[in-house]
C-alpha cells in the first residue's frame, strides 16, 4: 500500500506545469479583477477631486442634481430649484455631460415645462377632479351591487339542488 502512493506522487505530471500553474493563477486574478478595479478607483478619485459647482451629477441612488459647493469631504446639490442636500464626496456617481442632460435624459424625465402645456392638450386638456359624479357613480354601484347579490343567490340555489341530488342517491 506504502509503494502505491510512491508511484502516484512519481507520476503526477512534469514540475514545470505546475510551476507555470502555480504563476498563471495569480496572473489572471491581478488581469481580471485587481488592475480593472484600480482603473475604477481611480477615475472616481479623479472625477470626486474636478467637482466643481455648476456641474450635473448623478449620485449613487440615482438623483440628478446641481453641485452647489464642494467642501473636503462633501458636496452641496441642489436636487430641484430651492431644495439643497448634502452628500459625501463618495456618492456622486457620475458627472452628467450637459448634451446628456439635454438629450434622452431630459425627455425621460419631463423637465421642460413647456412640454407639460403640449402634453395637456395631447391628453384632451385638465382632468376634473370634483365630485359632481359622485351620485351617477354611486347610482351605478348601487346596481352592480344588486346584479352581484342575485348572482349569489342564483350560486347558493344552484349548490342546494346539487346537495338535494347527493342526499336522495
Amino acid at each position: 500500500m506504502g509503494g502505491d502512493m510512491i508511484i502516484a506522487a512519481e507520476s503526477g505530471g512534469s514540475g514545470a506545469f505546475n510551476l507555470l500553474l502555480l504563476l498563471a493563477i495569480p496572473l489572471v486574478f491581478y488581469f481580471l479583477l485587481i488592475r480593472p478595479q484600480n482603473k475604477r478607483r481611480k477615475e472616481q478619485l479623479q472625477m470626486e477631486s474636478n467637482l466643481q459647482p455648476g456641474s450635473r451629477v448623478m449620485t449613487t441612488s440615482g438623483m440628478r442634481a446641481t453641485v452647489l459647493s464642494v467642501d473636503d469631504d462633501g458636496v452641496l446639490l441642489e436636487i430641484a430649484p430651492g431644495v439643497e442636500v448634502s452628500f459625501v464626496k463618495q456618492a456622486v456617481m457620475r458627472v452628467i455631460q450637459d448634451d446628456d442632460a439635454k438629450g434622452a435624459d431630459a425627455e425621460e424625465l419631463d423637465l421642460d415645462e413647456d412640454d407639460d402645456d403640449a402634453d395637456d392638450e395631447r391628453d384632451g386638456g385638465t382632468v376634473d377632479l370634483t365630485k359632481d359624479d359622485a351620485t351617477e357613480d354611486d347610482a351605478d354601484d348601487a346596481e352592480d351591487e344588486d346584479d352581484a347579490e342575485d348572482g349569489d343567490d342564483r350560486a347558493k340555489a344552484k349548490t342546494g339542488a346539487k346537495a338535494g341530488r347527493k342526499s336522495s342517491d
